[in-house]
C-alpha cells in the first residue's frame, strides 16, 4: 500500500489506466468482420459496436468526473472498474446483436473512469512544461495501447475465436482493478474543489472558445483514430486480403507513429510555444492526408499504411498540447469541468465514429477523404481561436 499514500501516482499507473479504454475499442476491430458473419448482420450494423461504444463514453465521463468531485478520485475509479467488468462479462454471453450491442454500452460506460478520472488526476498532479511532457508520455500510450488491441485482437480471434476477445477483457479488467486497489492515490485534495452546479461549470466552459477549440481539436483526433479502427479492417482484410493477425500488426505503425508525436513534443516544447506545436501538427497531417488520396490511385497497400503513419504523427504531436492546454484556469473545478469536457469531446468522437460507417461503401476512398476533411477542419478551426486570441492579448497590452 506505500504507493497509495503518495499523493502523486506513477506514470505507469497512469498509462495502464488511461490506456485499458483504449484497448477495449480497438481490440473489436479485427473482430468487426467474424461479429458481422457469426450474428448475421451487415457490416454497417457490426460498426455500430465502434460508435455505441463513444455514446456510453461520453455520458460515463460526464458521471464519473462529477462523482470523484464528490466521493474522490480513487473510489470512483474503482467503482467505474468494477461496472467495465460486468459489461465484459455481459459480451461474453450475448446471444444476438442487441445484447451485444447493450453490454458494449455497459462496459464503455464503465471504462470511461480510465480516461476522465485519470485526466483528473494528471491535471491535479502535473503542470506547466512538466505536464505537456507528461502528457505527451501519455499521448504516446494512448495510441500504444489501441495499436496493440488489434494485434491481441486478431491473435485471439485467429487461435480462438471471436467470443475469447471478450474473456481477454475480462482479464484486463480484474487485472487494472487489483493494480489500481493496491497503488492508486487519493490525488484530490479534501474541500479543494469549489461547490458550483453542473450546469454552471457547463455554461462557463460553453463560453469559453478556448475550451471549445480544444474539445474539437481532441474529439477530432479521436474521432480519425477510432474512425481508422472502424474501418481499416475492412480496407486492409476485405480489400487488400491481409489477415486478421497481418492487419492486428499495422497497429505497430500507429504505435511508431505515437512514440514519433512524443519525442517531438518533448523537444520543441523547449523552444516553440506549445500552440504553434499544435498548429504544425495539425498541417502536418493536413499535408499527409492529401499524399494519402494521392497514393490511392496506386492501390497499394504499402502506399496506404505509410500515409495513415504520416497523418498520425502530426496528429500524435497535437494531441498530447490540446489535452494539457484544454482545461488550464479550471483547476477549481477540474474534476467536474474534465467531465462535462470529455463528455462534449466524445460526443464528437462517436458523431465521427458513426459518420465513418455511413461513408462505409466498400471502396478503400472513403476514410482518406474522412480525415483530410476532418483535419482541415481542425486547423482551420484552431488557427481561428489562435489567432483571434493573440489579437486580444495584444490589444489588452
Amino acid at each position: 500500500m506505500k504507493n497509495v499514500r503518495k499523493k502523486v501516482p506513477s506514470i505507469l499507473l497512469i498509462i495502464v489506466l488511461v490506456g485499458f479504454p483504449q484497448i477495449s475499442e480497438s481490440i473489436f476491430t479485427p473482430v468487426l468482420p467474424s461479429i458481422s458473419s457469426n450474428l448475421r448482420v451487415n457490416a454497417s450494423t457490426a460498426q455500430l459496436t465502434m460508435s455505441i461504444y463513444f455514446v456510453a463514453f461520453a455520458i460515463g465521463v460526464l458521471f464519473w468526473g462529477q462523482l470523484s468531485d464528490k466521493i474522490g478520485r480513487r473510489p470512483a475509479m474503482l467503482w467505474g472498474i468494477v461496472v467495465y467488468l460486468i459489461g465484459n462479462v455481459s459480451l461474453l454471453i450475448s446471444p444476438e446483436i442487441n445484447f451485444l450491442l447493450l453490454s458494449r454500452f455497459i462496459q464503455a460506460f464503465g471504462a470511461s473512469v480510465g480516461s476522465v478520472v485519470t485526466q483528473t488526476i494528471m491535471r491535479e498532479s502535473f503542470s506547466g512544461i512538466t505536464g505537456s511532457k507528461v502528457f505527451s508520455k501519455v499521448g504516446a500510450a494512448m495510441a500504444l495501447s489501441p495499436a496493440f488491441g488489434p494485434l491481441i485482437g486478431g491473435l485471439v480471434e485467429t487461435y480462438f475465436g471471436y467470443r475469447s476477445v471478450f474473456s481477454v477483457l475480462i482479464v484486463v479488467a480484474i487485472l487494472v482493478f487489483l493494480y489500481s486497489f493496491y497503488r492508486l492515490p487519493e490525488t484530490r485534495v479534501v474541500d479543494s474543489t469549489e461547490n458550483i452546479s453542473l450546469i454552471k461549470v457547463t455554461l462557463i466552459l460553453v463560453k469559453d472558445p478556448v475550451v471549445w477549440s480544444y474539445g474539437f481539436l481532441i474529439g477530432g483526433i479521436n474521432g480519425i483514430l477510432f474512425g481508422y479502427y472502424s474501418e481499416a479492417p475492412f480496407i486492409f482484410i476485405d480489400h487488400f486480403g491481409y489477415t486478421s493477425v497481418q492487419y492486428g500488426s499495422l497497429g505497430m505503425s500507429l504505435a511508431l507513429a505515437s512514440i514519433i508525436g512524443a519525442i517531438l513534443v518533448n523537444y520543441l516544447v523547449n523552444f516553440l510555444k506549445p500552440e504553434l506545436i499544435a498548429i504544425g501538427g495539425l498541417l502536418f497531417s493536413v499535408l499527409a492526408s492529401v499524399l494519402l488520396i494521392f497514393s490511392l490511385q496506386f492501390d497499394t497497400s504499402v502506399l496506404v499504411v505509410i500515409g495513415f503513419f504520416m497523418v498520425f504523427v502530426g496528429l500524435n504531436t497535437t494531441l498530447p498540447i490540446a489535452l494539457n492546454l484544454a482545461l488550464k484556469g479550471y483547476e477549481s473545478i477540474i474534476g467536474s469541468a474534465s467531465g462535462i469536457f470529455s463528455f462534449g469531446y466524445y460526443l464528437i468522437v462517436s458523431i465521427l465514429t458513426y459518420v465513418t460507417s455511413v461513408m462505409h461503401n466498400g471502396t478503400i476512398k472513403s476514410l482518406p477523404l474522412f480525415v483530410l476533411i476532418t483535419c482541415l477542419i481542425m486547423l482551420i478551426g484552431y488557427m481561428y481561436v489562435y489567432v483571434r486570441n493573440s489579437n486580444e492579448k495584444i490589444l489588452d497590452d
